[in-house]
């Protein structure tokens, strides 16, 4: 479950006419590339959370594989019909995606609420649509399953806005331009939830994830952490934006694991 459905603002510059999980790295969506990412460890079968602006992302995925083919149009006759002969395929075959209407300024929690009605099985993974990570979901998966809980989040050190300075008195020891963060972990989102959650969860607009449904899980012992040490980034800001595009561009984008061979887990 993937959830598209905030106005980001804070990305006024690139969201003030499409979505921010329309946003684009490269030439795809950043949304395209968290698609890929749980793809690529067989997760296809996807419930996006619609909300601003959401008629843009609708349109993306109806047209999808017109964009994606090669193809011949024949326009007009007598039948004032259009026939489409495509060629070739794409590699997001067997995709399935459901496209929710969960409301205009619904919040979070709510918008899982009303999109689980589409849930099939016990256990669903859910992230925002503006964050890339290399996490590796299968490890994720099964740390959850062993652990019993109800709900897992995903805990990461961000990088630091600021250069770090090591000194010694008045010497500087060592500078580093982008460090991760040392201290604490924070929601970096990819979370693990069993049925059981959407118990704490409210179809009610103001129904915040993050607040109540959260505090209440880690409170009663069912919030699990699964620490990943590796890369995370999100698309909060413009200069966000120009930093996830520059490593794509650089051929640096740790979250494409698609591009890459991967570790198959062992159970």
């Amino acid at each position: 479950m993937l959830l598209c459905g905030g106005t980001g603002t804070r990305l006024r510059e690139e969201t003030e006419y499409r979505p921010k999980p329309m946003v684009e790295i490269g030439d795809r969506p950043i949304l395209w590339h968290i698609m890929k990412g749980y793809a690529e460890y067989g997760h296809t079968d996807f419930i996006v959370c619609l909300g601003y602006k959401g008629e843009r992302i609708r349109e993306y995925f109806l047209r999808y594989d017109e964009m994606q083919h090669d193809l011949t149009v024949e326009l007009g006759g007598a039948s004032a019909t259009r026939t489409v002969r495509s060629y070739g395929d794409h590699q997001e075959l067997g995709w399935r995606v459901t496209l929710a209407n969960t409301g205009l300024k619904t919040m979070t929690g709510a918008r899982i609420k009303r999109a689980s009605r589409y849930v099939e099985g016990d256990t669903f993974l859910v992230t925002y649509g503006d964050g890339v990570s290399d996490v590796d979901l299968d490890a994720l998966v099964a740390f959850h399953r062993a652990s019993g809980r109800l709900a897992t989040v995903t805990g990461v050190r961000p990088q630091s806005r600021f250069g770090e300075l090591v000194t010694d008195g008045e010497r500087v020891t060592a500078f580093s331009e982008k460090p991760q963060m040392h201290d604490g972990l924070i929601n970096g989102g990819f979370f693990v939830f069993d049925r059981g959650v959407l118990d704490y969860l409210s179809d009610d607009e103001d129904c915040v994830l993050e607040r109540t449904p959260l505090e209440r899980l880690a409170a009663e012992g069912q919030l699990g952490v699964y620490k990943h040490q590796g890369f995370w980034q999100c698309m909060d800001t413009f200069r966000d934006f120009q930093y996830l595009n520059a490593l794509w561009s650089e051929g640096e984008a740790a979250w494409a694991t698609w591009q890459r061979p991967r570790k198959v887990l062992q159970t």
